[in-house]
C-alpha cells in the first residue's frame, strides 16, 4: 500500500470518528455546538483526503467548486434567519441529493453506459441515482410549501395514489431490470427521470403541517443514497457519513410520526397529509377571556413556577431574547421558569431547542414533552407563545378531530394559561383550539415580541 493510499484511508477513518462524535455530542444540549464543530472538522479532513485521491488528474473543477460552494455556503449558514431555516435545510439535501445523484449518473455514463458495470456495483448505482432523484425534487416541493411558493395545504387529485404507487413500481421494475442486465442506458436515464417526477408526488399531497417529519425523512433518503455512492466508487467515508446519516434521519422520522400520532408506514409511501375530515366542534358562542399587559404581568411576578411553551409564533417574532429576559426577571422574584419542548414545535426537528439555546437559555430547563406534562399541574403558569396544535385539548377529546389521539402537552392543567397570540386564526390542522376558551385560559393578543417586551416593562416598574 502506498503512503498516498494510507493518508487517505487515514483520513477517512478520522473524519469518520469525528462524524461519529459529532453526533454522538448533538444528542446532548450542552454538547451540540462543539458536535457541529467536530463534523466540520471531519467533514474538512474527508476533503483533504479526497483531494490527494490519485484518480483526480484535473483540480480546476475541484477548486471551482471549492469557490462556489462556500460563496453560497456561507451567506446561507450566516444570514439565513432561523424562521427560513427550515427552508434551507430542505435546500441543503437537495443539493446533497443532486451530487449524490450526479455523481451515480457519471459513473454509470464512464463506465460505457452500462457495458462495464458489474451487477453489485450497478445495484449501488440503482439505488443511489433513484433515491437521490427523488430527493431532489422531493427537498425541492418542501422548500416550496415551507416558503410558501406552493400551497402548505395538501395538493391531491382523484387517484393520486395509485398514480404515485404505480410510478414507483415501474422505477423499481427498471431497477431490476438493471441489476440482471446493466447495459441498457434508456432503462437507466428513464428510472432517473421517474425518480424525480416520483419526489413530487411524494411531497405535494403533504400538508405544512407534516413538514418536520418530511424533512427528516429526507434526510433519510440523502444518507441512504451517499451511502450508495460510497458502495458504487469504493469511497469508505461516504459509506460511514452515508450510513449515519439516513440512520439517524430514519429513527428521527419515527420517532416524530409518533409525536405526530402517524403511522410511520403512511410516512414511507407518502399517504399521510392528506385533509381528514373536519371535526365539527367549533367556537361559535364561546367567550374569549383577554388579558392587558399589566395583568399578565402581575400574575408572572409572583408566580412560583412558569412553564414556557414555545411555538413557531415565538420563531416568528424572533421573540427568543425576550422570553430570556422575561424568564430572568420571575427567576430574579424567587420563580422557577422551565420550557416544555414539543417534538414538533415549528417547522423543522429541534427548531425551538436552536431558538432558546440561541439566547443562552441553559440547556437544563429546556424539558421533553414526557418530561414536563406532569409538571404543568404544579404550575402557576403556562405562558405558549405562538403554540398551537401542539397544546390542543382536541387531541384527547375530539374524536372527530384530525389531530385527535396526537401526544399534546398538558398545558390545560397549569392553573393559569396566558396565551400570546396575534390573532385567533387557526394552526397547520386548521381547527379551533379548545384551550383558547377555558375557564383557566387568557388571551393576550399581539404580536409576540412586542407582549413579551411590554410584560417586561411592567415587571420592571412593579
Amino acid at each position: 500500500m502506498s503512503p498516498r493510499t494510507v493518508f487517505i484511508e487515514a483520513a477517512y477513518l478520522l473524519a469518520s470518528i469525528l462524524f461519529i462524535l459529532g453526533l454522538r455530542s448533538l444528542t446532548i444540549p450542552d454538547r451540540a455546538r462543539r458536535g457541529m464543530q467536530l463534523a466540520a472538522l471531519g467533514m474538512l479532513v474527508a476533503i483533504v483526503g479526497t483531494l490527494v485521491n490519485h484518480e483526480i488528474v484535473r483540480y480546476e473543477w475541484i477548486i471551482a467548486g471549492l469557490v462556489v460552494g462556500s460563496v453560497i455556503g456561507y451567506p446561507l449558514g450566516v444570514y439565513v434567519p432561523m424562521t427560513a431555516m427550515p427552508q434551507r435545510i430542505a435546500i441543503s439535501h437537495m443539493f446533497g441529493a443532486v451530487a449524490a445523484t450526479l455523481v451515480g449518473v457519471a459513473e454509470y455514463w464512464h463506465l460505457g453506459n452500462g457495458a462495464e458495470v458489474s451487477r453489485p456495483v450497478m445495484a449501488a448505482l440503482g439505488f443511489e441515482v433513484l433515491f437521490g432523484a427523488l430527493t431532489i425534487t422531493g427537498s425541492f416541493m418542501a422548500f416550496g410549501k415551507l416558503q410558501e411558493l406552493l400551497p402548505s395545504r395538501p395538493v391531491t387529485f382523484k387517484g393520486q395514489n395509485l398514480v404515485s404507487v404505480g410510478m414507483f413500481a415501474v422505477a423499481a421494475a427498471l431497477f431490476a431490470w438493471l441489476i440482471a442486465d446493466p447495459a441498457h442506458p434508456g432503462a437507466f436515464y428513464a428510472m432517473v427521470a421517474l425518480g424525480l417526477v416520483f419526489g413530487v408526488s411524494l411531497v405535494l399531497p403533504i400538508g405544512g403541517a407534516d413538514m418536520p417529519v418530511v424533512i427528516s425523512l429526507l434526510n433519510s433518503y440523502a444518507g441512504l443514497a451517499s451511502a450508495a455512492t460510497g458502495f458504487a466508487i469504493g469511497n469508505n467515508v461516504l459509506i460511514i457519513a452515508g450510513a449515519l446519516d439516513g440512520a439517524s434521519g430514519f429513527i428521527l422520522s419515527i420517532i416524530m410520526s409518533r409525536a405526530m400520532n402517524r403511522s410511520f408506514a403512511n410516512v414511507l409511501f407518502g399517504a399521510f397529509g392528506a385533509a381528514p375530515e373536519a371535526s365539527q366542534k367549533t367556537a361559535q358562542g364561546l367567550p374569549v377571556h383577554a388579558i392587558t399587559p399589566e395583568d399578565a404581568a402581575i400574575q408572572l411576578a409572583y408566580a412560583r413556577l412558569v412553564i414556557v411553551v414555545p411555538g413557531y409564533g415565538m420563531a416568528v417574532a424572533q421573540a427568543q431574547h425576550q422570553v430570556r429576559e422575561l424568564a430572568a426577571l420571575i427567576e430574579k422574584n424567587g420563580g422557577t421558569v422551565l420550557y416544555a419542548i414539543h417534538p414538533v414545535a415549528g417547522r423543522m426537528p429541534g427548531h425551538m431547542n436552536v431558538l432558546l439555546a440561541e439566547a443562552d437559555i441553559p440547556y437544563e430547563k429546556l424539558k421533553e414533552m414526557d418530561e414536563i406534562n406532569d409538571e404543568f399541574k404544579n404550575a402557576d403558569v403556562a405562558l405558549v407563545i405562538g403554540a398551537n396544535d401542539v397544546v390542543n385539548p382536541a387531541a384527547r377529546t375530539d374524536k372527530g378531530s384530525p389531530i385527535y389521539g396526537m401526544p399534546i402537552l398538558n398545558v390545560d392543567e397549569a392553573k393559569q394559561v396566558i396565551v400570546l397570540k396575534r390573532s385567533m386564526n387557526p394552526g397547520f390542522a386548521g381547527i379551533e383550539n379548545e384551550l383558547f376558551y377555558r375557564e383557566n385560559t387568557a388571551m393576550l393578543f399581539g404580536d409576540a415580541k412586542a407582549s413579551l417586551a411590554k410584560l417586561v416593562h411592567e415587571i420592571k416598574q412593579a
